[in-house]
């Protein structure tokens, strides 16, 4: 039988790399050495500047290198070090802004860009804030427009809501608070308590005239607060008011029965966002509490099925939900789950739709697989019940009024 030789990657790898061979230097850092050679480290722009210009280190067989950053390790230096000798490198995910520090420094493109294709290929909910840190530190701009700025996540139509709009501003003010106090390194519980008694001395600082969003420090967050839909979390006290107060009355005195068409511009960027996770199958009834024009929608998951009902008669006092006969909703119901990583492993939608339902009437809006459910189930939905075309005639009354 023949002996298989090896490859001659893996040949100069080992007997160059590994064993070091014919070296003709030696590097030094971080208290470990590397018997290499000149012409695979001229592979480096690093190296070859240092090798081919009028550096003292030209000359010397020993270098030592200084490593001013901390995120480099001897681990990255090996593996950074070694992909001089051989073809491909397999980067481990949980090692690779080490690497991508080691390559940057040495001035390895080729590297660098492998590290970069690893993280884009390995962004979850764990490692997305490191990465983006990591490529802006790093020059990565292809890896930072994989990762959504804050301002792109809040304004996305596709953004996942627990529970409801409410919940989003409470997860911007901690982020913000954590963005300006860095050093912080409390309990995740203890945070929202810190970020308000925070927020709360800052104020007092000001003289309880000005917000923090208007302060100088607070100003450039603005641009992500803009894309909250304020009028899912202060109703009447929002910018909105007399918006909604107008497409209250139209609610009120049957002019307005809900929309009637799709309109997914006006979906996307105004509609009603909230959801709930499921951590297991079973039965499950709720609403969505808010103020939504006297249309009192209870959620049913059962059997499979997710069921919306349209709740009038049972309720505790007279009056407080809208007694039309047919009122309509545009909606869109989506569904997902997430592996342990928090990647997508399984989702459905319904697309967005118009739902009319009598007194008391519910409708089935979807029946799922029961091969494809994975729990914890994360649901989703978005809600609009009035109509677009009839907000705009009330902006336009609005400013006859004001007039």
């Amino acid at each position: 039988m023949r002996k298989k030789l090896k490859s001659t990657s893996k040949y100069i790898y080992q007997t160059l790399f590994l064993n070091g061979e014919n070296s003709d230097i030696k590097i030094c850092a971080l208290g470990e050495e590397w018997n290499l050679h000149k012409i695979y480290l001229c592979q480096s722009g690093y190296f070859s500047s240092m090798f081919s210009g009028s550096w003292k280190e030209s000359s010397m067989n020993v270098i030592e290198l200084e490593i001013p950053d901390q995120n480099i390790d001897v681990e990255a230096l090996q593996v950074a070090f070694g992909s001089l000798y051989r073809d491909d490198v397999l980067i481990n995910p949980s090692r690779v802004v080490a690497l991508l520090a080691a390559a940057c420094m040495l001035q390895l493109d080729g590297l660098i860009q492998q590290c970069g294709e690893t993280m884009k290929e390995t962004i979850t909910a764990q490692t997305v804030c490191g990465y983006y840190n990591s490529a802006g530190t790093y020059g990565l701009d292809s890896v930072k427009k994989n990762i959504n700025l804050m301002k792109q996540l809040i304004s996305s139509s596709n953004l996942f809501v627990l529970q409801v709009e409410m919940d989003v501003y409470t997860a911007l003010k901690k982020w913000m608070f954590l963005q300006l106090v860095p050093s912080w390194n409390g309990s995740f519980k203890q945070v929202l308590t810190e970020a308000d008694a925070w927020f709360a001395e800052r104020r007092r600082e000001f003289g309880g005239d000005v917000a923090f969003l208007e302060s100088a420090q607070g100003n450039a967050f603005l641009p992500v607060f803009a894309h909250l839909r304020l009028q899912y979390i202060i109703k009447w006290l929002s910018s909105v008011y007399k918006q909604q107060w107008f497409a209250m009355l139209r609610a009120e005195q049957d002019n307005d029965i809900g929309p009637q068409e799709i309109n997914k511009e006006e979906l996307e960027g105004n509609s009603m966002r909230c959801g709930r996770k499921l951590a297991k199958d079973g039965d499950y009834c709720w609403r969505w509490t808010g103020f939504n024009f006297g249309l009192d929608l209870l959620v049913t998951y059962t059997n499979r099925y997710i069921i919306f009902k349209r709740n009038t008669l049972n309720q505790p006092c007279s009056g407080s939900v809208s007694l039309q006969p047919r009122r309509s909703i545009a909606f869109r119901l989506r569904l997902a789950s997430f592996d342990c990583s928090g990647k997508m492993i399984c989702s459905r939608t319904t697309g967005y739709q118009i739902l009319t339902l009598e007194k008391d009437q519910e409708q089935i809006v979807m029946n799922l697989d029961s091969r494809l459910l994975t729990f914890p189930l994360y649901i989703c939905c978005n809600f609009l019940y009035t109509s677009p075309e009839k907000r705009a005639d009330s902006e336009a009354q609005l400013d006859n009024l004001e007039a």
